[in-house]
């Protein structure tokens, strides 16, 4: 059988609140109705049971009072007058060979049954209630014991019609489930009109947050001017959207860097074949011009790599294969490679300290420390020297690569690993690269989980490589 691929969409926050309160609601007016009413039937029955007791203590006392060898006919009629004042009671009176002594006309009192057990008095606790004809009554069997000179045991069944009390709770009970039901859906309408209105800052929000665009990224929300549940979520699209612009801007700046970079060495190409192609040129000529393109194919090449490689390390596509390198025979191959160029500009190289071997990806490390190098070859002051320190704390190894040059100024330090760019906007590019390999230093280095600062000060630039060392074996 085929799924529905199509996902069931959530019950909406206004709906689920506005149910849960107003059933919450509903319930609490449901079981304060079942209060109110149960408390008046219970009022009705302690009241019957008190007009029962009185009844009950009114017989009793004729039956005691009956002097001895009275006819059956007079003691019929003097028990006849004992509800004298009292409407809608009944009574019978049975002796201990359940005989009936007398019985009051209506009510069937036969359908209490003797034999669930009569009591002392008349209580709440021992009321029976049955219909008869429509009619529902409620009352007691009690045992009257010989007392007082009271020849033998009597027993009483005593009764009450309960009509106007039944009358009386069917019409609270309609009142108070009817007010009940009403309550409660006002209730819902109340929550949900407080949920609606409670939500008014969020569509605000919304309606905030639509406005945003690629030419409106600066708009920002106001946490200080929404309910304090919602300032956090505020102040975080707040901070979402100063990512988003800072990133935009970088983008924008960086698709302007490339286009302006590209454009050099075309402009090149495009000049230098335009100019061959002018007049006629021997091999030599033709040669040296393809020489020259070559130069610039290769520089833009060179670009395009890293640019790429940055685009990989940004999407996490670069995954660093960690092996053991040892950073001191990486330094000397590289003090190797860039001594003859080195020579040429008059500077030397200097390494101090020694590291133990680190985990960490040996092409991307060396790549970095390549770049640094260079970096600082190339702004390094004739007669000067590249020095290189290992230094370890207890949670890094660390490289720091100083060279005396020019300061660099405090506003650009920050800036100087964005790509394509140049404390020194002046500076030809030509030889001095495309500006990005201070950029592909960085992502190495935050690829291996370290970080990377600088700092310019008193005639001297210092980079500081900082990788973290291996956890220690807990088992070691």
């Amino acid at each position: 059988m085929a799924l529905d691929p199509t996902p069931r969409r959530p019950v909406s926050l206004a709906l689920r609140l506005t149910l849960s309160i107003g059933i919450a609601i509903t319930l609490a007016f449901w079981a304060l109705g079942w209060m109110i009413v149960h408390t008046v039937e219970r009022h009705f029955m302690a009241q019957d049971a008190e007009e029962l007791e009185v009844v009950a203590n009114s017989v009793q006392h004729i039956l005691i009072s009956l002097p001895p060898g009275t006819s059956a006919e007079e003691t019929a009629l003097r028990l006849a007058g004992a509800v004298k004042g009292h409407h809608g009671m009944y009574y019978r009176v049975d002796d201990v060979q359940g005989r009936t002594l007398f019985a009051t006309p209506g009510a069937k009192l036969d359908v209490l049954p003797l034999a669930q057990g009569a009591a002392s008095a008349v209580d709440v606790d021992h009321l029976h209630v049955w219909q008869e004809q429509a009619q529902w009554y409620r009352g007691a069997v009690v045992r009257l014991a010989a007392e007082h000179g009271t020849p033998q045991d009597f027993t009483l069944v005593v009764a009450t019609a309960t009509a106007f009390h039944d009358h009386f709770l069917s019409s609270l009970q309609r009142t108070t489930w009817g007010a009940t039901v009403s309550a409660g859906l006002f209730a819902i309408f109340a929550t949900w009109l407080a949920v609606y209105r409670g939500h008014a800052p969020l569509r605000q929000m919304s309606a905030r947050i639509r406005d945003v665009s690629a030419d409106q990224l600066h708009l920002r929300l106001e946490p200080e001017r929404v309910p304090i549940e919602l300032s956090e979520l505020a102040a975080s699209f707040n901070a979402m959207l100063e990512h988003i612009e800072r990133d935009f801007r970088r983008l924008s700046n960086f698709s302007a860097d490339i286009a302006h970079e590209l454009r050099t060495p075309v402009t090149n190409l495009v000049t230098q074949t335009q100019v061959s192609l002018t007049r006629f040129r021997n091999a030599d000529a033709y040669r040296e011009v393809l020489y020259s393109n070559l130069e610039e194919y290769e520089r833009m090449a060179k670009m395009i790599g890293d640019m790429l490689y940055l685009a990989q390390t940004d999407n996490q596509l670069v995954k660093p294969d960690p092996v053991d390198v040892d950073l001191s025979s990486e330094l000397d191959a590289l003090f190797e490679f860039f001594e003859p160029w080195a020579e040429e500009l008059h500077v030397k190289f200097k390494r101090t300290g020694h590291l133990p071997a680190v985990r960490g990806d040996r092409w991307m490390l060396r790549r970095a420390l390549s770049n640094l190098l260079s970096n600082a070859v190339r702004y390094t002051i004739a007669g000067g020297s590249v020095t290189v320190s290992l230094t370890q704390d207890r949670h890094a190894a660390i490289v720091r690569v100083s060279n005396p040059g020019e300061d660099i100024p405090a506003e650009h330090l920050g800036r100087l690993f964005d790509r394509f760019y140049r404390a020194d906007p002046s500076r030809q590019r030509n030889g001095d690269g495309a500006g990005l390999g201070l950029a592909i230093v960085k992502s190495i280095v935050e690829a291996h989980g370290g970080e990377i600062s600088v700092r310019s000060t008193d005639g001297v630039t210092v980079f500081e490589l900082r990788l973290p060392r291996e956890p220690a074996d807990p088992h070691s």
